[in-house]
């Protein structure tokens, strides 16, 4: 499991550990078949408060003792050109470096990340109001002004846009590939309910009529990822078999001849593992399926409901709406739409 230390310092604007924690968890649900992310908010102290308006008073589930083994260590911001933190923090920033953790700030967290000294004769951002103050204090730092994030070594430092969206996104980047930071970033920016959220609300029972299917075409490709795979459990060979068999007009008695047991166990297993039933999972995983297509793929619409066994347009539809909210043509168009707006500029040739 990676582990991320969220440093929180008094006085953190409080989007920054909001976006973290959402996009670390939007992370965890896409990665597939890989470890999730473990969040850890960290302070030096037992509470502390955030930002004004409104200040809130939180506090941290773990110590200093948190950054230990952490994978990376993601520096909140403390206020407007802030001074050094206490030497204890320093001392475990530097500790955190000196074992090789990525260390990376949001907005006025730089400043703190500057008082270690690790800064010294690399290139570094903050927010862009208070970069000529970073300068001038660290003259050793080559500070840009900087829309992303500015990478050197294992230093990641940003403006702190949007609660520090902007450097989280990098770093699942860079951990898990663009395709797990986009979908992250989709499910922030979109909102889009759960599918699976969805299905338990409106529960269906085993035995509920499912949707009719269309003949079966050829099965999604072997690149395709699956849906929104569970974690390893004893059902994990079924759920693989049903989500590289999406295309096909799966029954109860398929999935329970497949899985070797009755039905009735079936459905018992679906339920402790997932919280779904055979039926449930495979709709919801039908969606998913339709969703990284509208997504990754240029696949028309009408031919979706043959490749996810939805069987119609009509189908895929309402399925597609009912668990998302909006339709499959306007999903595509807002997920690209989102893509272009957020996309780093390309990189100088």
């Amino acid at each position: 499991m990676t582990v991320v230390a969220l440093f929180a310092l008094d006085g953190v604007p409080a989007p920054q550990l909001s976006t973290p924690a959402l996009l670390f968890g939007a992370a965890s649900r896409t990665f597939y078949r890989r470890p999730p992310y473990e969040l850890r908010v960290c302070a030096a102290q037992g509470t502390i408060a955030t930002a004004p308006p409104g200040p809130l008073r939180i506090t941290p589930e773990r110590g200093l003792d948190g950054l230990a083994d952490a994978g990376t260590v993601l520096v909140t911001g403390y206020g407007d050109c802030p001074g050094p933190p206490p030497p204890d923090v320093l001392d475990a920033l530097r500790a955190a470096a000196d074992r090789g953790a990525r260390v990376a700030t949001i907005g006025t967290g730089t400043f703190a990340l500057a008082a270690t000294g690790l800064l010294d004769g690399r290139r570094a951002t903050t927010a862009w109001s208070h970069a000529p103050e970073l300068a001038r204090r660290h003259p050793r730092i080559e500070v840009e002004l900087a829309d992303w994030p500015v990478a050197d070594g294992q230093f990641l430092t940003s403006a702190g846009v949007l609660g520090g969206k902007d450097v989280c996104v990098r770093i699942i980047e860079e951990d898990h590939g663009k395709e797990a930071a986009l979908e992250a970033d989709r499910q922030l920016f979109l909102m889009l309910p759960n599918p699976s959220d969805a299905l338990r609300a409106t529960s269906p029972t085993p035995h509920a009529p499912h949707a009719p299917h269309a003949p079966a075409t050829e099965p999604p490709s072997e690149n395709s990822p699956p849906p929104e795979p569970t974690p390893l459990t004893p059902l994990t060979p079924t759920t693989t078999w049903l989500e590289s068999n999406l295309h096909r007009p799966l029954t109860l008695t398929d999935i329970a001849a497949h899985a070797n047991t009755s039905v009735r166990s079936l459905n018992r297993s679906f339920r402790v593992h997932t919280g779904l039933t055979p039926l449930q999972y495979l709709l919801r995983a039908r969606v998913r399926h339709a969703q990284w297509l509208l997504e990754h793929t240029d696949t028309p619409v009408e031919q979706i409901p043959t490749r996810t066994g939805l069987g119609t347009p009509a189908n895929l539809r309402h399925h597609f709406q009912r668990l998302n909210g909006t339709t499959p043509t306007a999903y595509r168009t807002a997920f690209r739409t989102l893509v272009a707006l957020f996309a780093p500029p390309p990189a100088p040739k």
